[in-house]
């Protein structure tokens, strides 16, 4: 499995948990997003975008990093060029890092939106701050190794059918959820995590390490 981290734009910590899931990966930053390298020690071997959002004062080792430029006025995101490079590169995992958040939430929305359908169409994704992160669920079961207590939530992007959600603080028995409602929301990890989607696009957004409250 050849696995790339994305650099985007949007909010981002580090935790132990992220340094571990970036570790030997192959990274791309995305504009904005090579602040990012600097919080997590990472030189990117490539840099693309139309370069609008260059932070200011980076190190050399960062500042030269190789640049594929591109127009303001294009039709893909700096974001979503990042990742087709990582998978003309023979990407088959992405770790999508400062995934939410933001400034722009046209862009945190495609890059859950882009998750989804990029698992559908077979690469693993793990879209991230640091401090949550998010899973596309695909039709079928899958298990996660989350602690109890943690917070999580499953996002419909449409109709969902047969789900069912075990080892959390409420359970779900192979329920239909409309596009747009609520009842998936705000849900705990009771036991270890167990969800299977009969069909839909839903993805799993958890909060592994919690950000004291403001």
């Amino acid at each position: 499995m050849s696995t790339f981290t994305i650099l985007l734009g949007g909010d981002l910590i580090r935790t132990p948990l992220l340094d571990r899931q970036v570790e030997g990966s192959r990274v791309i930053a995305a504009d904005a997003g090579i602040g990012h390298a600097r919080i997590l020690g990472l030189t990117p071997e490539l840099w693309v975008g139309d370069f609008d959002s260059v932070p200011a004062d980076l190190p050399d080792d960062l500042a030269s990093v190789p640049r594929k430029v591109f127009p303001a006025e294009k039709d893909m995101t700096d974001g979503e060029l990042a990742i087709a490079a990582a998978l003309e590169r023979g990407a088959t995992s992405l770790v999508l890092a400062g995934a939410f958040g933001g400034k722009r939430a046209d862009h945190a929305f495609l890059h859950l939106a882009l998750g989804v359908r990029l698992a559908e169409e077979g690469t693993k994704v793990l879209l991230t701050s640091g401090a949550q992160e998010g899973v596309p669920l695909l039709p079928g079961k899958a298990r996660f190794d989350y602690a109890g207590g943690t917070l999580f939530s499953i996002l419909g992007f449409s109709d969902l059918s047969g789900l069912t959600v075990t080892g959390a603080q409420w359970l779900l028995n192979h329920v239909d959820v409309a596009f747009g409602s609520s009842l998936t929301i705000s849900n705990a990890v009771k036991g270890r995590l167990e969800i299977a989607l009969g069909h839909g696009r839903a993805l799993l957004l958890a909060h592994p390490y919690p950000l004291p409250e403001s």
